[in-house]
C-alpha cells in the first residue's frame, strides 16, 4: 500500500485498531542500527557523533513510519527496541542528552509523540527476548532492568503506553519462577511498572499461568492467540479473550499471527508472511481493541487483513 493510498474504512472493523510491528516490507522507511564492536573502534568524540546521527535518523524514520500509518488506516505502531542503538551496552552505552545536539534529538522524538496523539496512533514497545524478569542470573536481571528503563524513557518522550514482555523461563520449577516474576515486578521503577504488560508464549507460560499474576499485580495480559493455540491450557479462545480483557483498564492490546506451514505443519509456532483471516477470532470484533499483526509481510499483511475482514463480514 503506497503512502497516500486510500485510508481503509473502519466500518467492518468497528472498534478495531490494527498495529504494525517495527518495520516495513515494501515502504522505503528504514531504522538504522550498529554494533557495540563497531562503536568501540571509534575515538570517543567520533563515536558520539556517529551515535547522534543514528538516533537522529531513527527519530526521523519513526516520524515517517507514523505518517505512513496515519495515511493508511493503521492505528498502532510497535517501536523497534533498538530505536536508540546500543543504548544500554556497558561500554558503548550513552545518555542521549550527552550526545551532540542531544536535546534536539529528544525534541524530535517528542514531536513524533505529538503527531501520534493527534492522529490517534497507539505506540508500544516489545523488548527483545533477552529481557527476562524472572531470571536467576543477576547479570541477566540487571540487564533486563536497564533495557526496560531505557525503553520506558523513550516511551515517555513519545507517549507509548505499553512495554510488553514474556513471562520468562521456568528454570525447572514454574511455581518458583512465577514467584520470582511477581517479586521482580514490584522492583521496577514507576515509568516501567506503569507501562508493563505480560504476554503468554508458545513454550512455557499459558494465559492460565499468567492471569493470576496479572490479576494480583494489576499488570495487563497481552493475549497472543497464536501462542495459545500452540500451547493450550484448557481455556477456549473466547474464555481467554474475556479473562485477558478484564486485566486492562484501558484499551486491550492483543497479538495475532498465522502459522507459515498451517496448524498441522511441523512447526506451527513459526509466523506466516500474512494472516489467514480464519485465524482472526470472531470474539475480537465489535469492541475497542488493538491487535498487533505479527506477520512478515508487515504493512502488506495489514492491508490484506483489512480487505479479508471486510469480505468476511
Amino acid at each position: 500500500m503506497a503512502t497516500g493510498a486510500r485510508k481503509p474504512t473502519s466500518t467492518v472493523t468497528n472498534g478495531l485498531r490494527l498495529g504494525l510491528c517495527c518495520q516495513f516490507a515494501r515502504e522505503p522507511i528504514k531504522f538504522r542500527t550498529t554494533t557495540a564492536t563497531a562503536m568501540l573502534r571509534l575515538p570517543v568524540e567520533q563515536r558520539r557523533e556517529r551515535l547522534a546521527g543514528l538516533c537522529r535518523a531513527n527519530a526521523d524514520a519513526l516520524r515517517a513510519a507514523l505518517e505512513f500509518c496515519a495515511g493508511n488506516g493503521i492505528g498502532a505502531f510497535r517501536i523497534n527496541s533498538q530505536i536508540l542503538p546500543v543504548k544500554t551496552h556497558p561500554e558503548a552505552g550513552y545518555a542521549v542528552r550527552d550526545l551532540p545536539d542531544g536535546d534536539r534529538i529528544i525534541d524530535r522524538f517528542r514531536g513524533c509523540g505529538r503527531f501520534a496523539r493527534e492522529q490517534g496512533i497507539r505506540l508500544s514497545f516489545h523488548p527483545d527476548q533477552f529481557v527476562v524478569l524472572n531470571s536467576p542470573n543477576p547479570r541477566t536481571l540487571a540487564h533486563s532492568f536497564a533495557e526496560l528503563e531505557y525503553q520506558a524513557e523513550v516511551a515517555e518522550w513519545v507517549g507509548a503506553d505499553t512495554l510488553n514482555v514474556h513471562g520468562g523461563g521456568a528454570y525447572g520449577d514454574k511455581t518458583t519462577a512465577l514467584r520470582a516474576l511477581r517479586a521482580n515486578l514490584e522492583r521496577l521503577p514507576d515509568p516501567v511498572r506503569s507501562r508493563l504488560t505480560l504476554e503468554n508464549d508458545d513454550k512455557v507460560y499459558t494465559p492460565s499461568d499468567l492471569l493470576p499474576v496479572c490479576s494480583d499485580t494489576a499488570v495487563p495480559l497481552v493475549y497472543d492467540v497464536h501462542h495459545h493455540r500452540c500451547l493450550g491450557d484448557g481455556l477456549s479462545v473466547a474464555e481467554a479473550t474475556d479473562r485477558a480483557r478484564e486485566t486492562w483498564r484501558t484499551e486491550p492490546l492483543f497479538h495475532l499471527s498465522s502459522p507459515i506451514e498451517g496448524w498441522n505443519g511441523p512447526k506451527p509456532e513459526r509466523h506466516h508472511d500474512y494472516i489467514d483471516v480464519a485465524d482472526f477470532p470472531a470474539e475480537w470484533l465489535g469492541w475497542p481493541l488493538t491487535v498487533e499483526v505479527e506477520a512478515k509481510a508487515k504493512e502488506l499483511a495489514i492491508r490484506q487483513l483489512f480487505e479479508d475482514l471486510s469480505q468476511r463480514d
